[in-house]
């Protein structure tokens, strides 16, 4: 059985599992046992049980990657302690009493003037992907809209997470810190990174950048597992 970390990938908004296709592949090469998270973006506390069981399925240790608001849900499950680390990807990290929609209140980006509420759930709009995943082709972004799944509407400000709840107080963690990006602002990305001590890596990316800058954030994930293993 392989003593490499089991490396477990949680999405954000306006995706799923998926949008780690381009990552996957090369982690899986280097002989990681590999599971994307798939989550409903209903309800946070559901959203964390989803990471929490998917942990179940994983030979242990395990390495936490969260893009967006993905942050906020390693952030949580990653207290777990099969959890040897965490790796952030233009991610939120609320603290305790946080909720993700008070981190994107300190710095406001471009993309929620591009989103339309119904049915309960948060829309991006067709030219919302000027401000997602703007790096990528005209193509590529199409793609990104035809496939994005809209979350709760009320989804960021579920996220109050208690004192033991913060897995990024206790476990050694890394930051994909995306210059570019219009959806969570660079400088939000700056102050959590530098907030939790993490180990960061800048590069000028839109929101996505495992989408435009795979080799970047795949040595990322390999910097932090020579690190955990």
């Amino acid at each position: 059985m392989s003593t490499k970390p089991s490396i477990v990938f949680c999405h954000g908004i306006w995706a799923d599992g998926s949008c780690f296709n381009k990552v996957i592949p090369a982690l899986q090469a280097d002989g990681h046992e590999v599971i994307s998270v798939q989550y409903g973006l209903t309800s946070f506390e559901y959203d964390v049980a989803a990471v929490k069981r998917t942990l179940n399925r994983v030979g242990n240790p395990v390495l936490l990657v969260g893009h967006s608001y993905g942050g906020a849900t390693i952030t949580a499950a990653g207290v777990d302690k099969r959890v040897v680390g965490l790796v952030y990807i233009a991610a939120v990290a609320p603290d305790a009493g946080e909720t993700v929609q008070n981190q994107l209140d300190k710095f406001p980006s471009d993309i929620f003037s591009r989103v339309e509420v119904a049915d309960g759930r948060a829309w991006m709009l067709p030219n919302g992907t000027e401000f997602f995943a703007g790096d990528l082709s005209a193509e590529d972004q199409k793609l990104v809209w035809a496939t994005h799944y809209p979350p709760a509407f009320d989804l960021f400000h579920q996220q109050k997470l208690g004192a033991n709840d913060i897995a990024w107080k206790s476990k050694p963690s890394w930051y994909v810190l995306a210059t570019r990006d219009h959806t969570v602002h660079p400088d939000l990305q700056r102050w959590v990174s530098k907030r939790m001590g993490a180990t960061t890596t800048e590069v000028e990316s839109s929101h996505v950048p495992m989408l435009s800058h795979p080799d970047i954030v795949i040595d990322a994930i390999r910097k932090a597992v020579a690190v955990v293993k």
